[in-house]
């Protein structure tokens, strides 16, 4: 049996964490090990939390995983924290 077609916005969202995983592994392996973590949790957090079919929101955050993503590949950056948006958009 194969597995479900994802659609586009789903593709982007794996996308963006496979770019999450890699970006972390150009970095020491304690921020490494940091990394994985706070991405792990945001993502886990915002699947459990977002409405599927709340596609404004998801857009939105997409486009600041995004902008964290471009920061996080800059040399100077070591890490990422983990901040909550809005009042947990169901």
């Amino acid at each position: 049996m194969a597995p479900p077609r994802l659609s586009g916005m789903q593709k982007q969202v794996l996308s963006l964490y496979r770019g999450f995983l890699r970006a972390a592994r150009l970095k020491s392996p304690d921020d490494r090990k940091q990394i994985e973590a706070v991405v792990s949790a945001e993502f886990r957090r915002n699947s459990n939390q977002v409405d599927r079919k709340n596609f404004v929101y998801i857009e939105y955050l997409l486009n600041r995983g995004k902008k964290q993503l471009d920061q996080l590949k800059s040399p100077g950056v070591v890490g990422l924290s983990s901040f909550s948006v809005g009042g947990g958009q169901r």
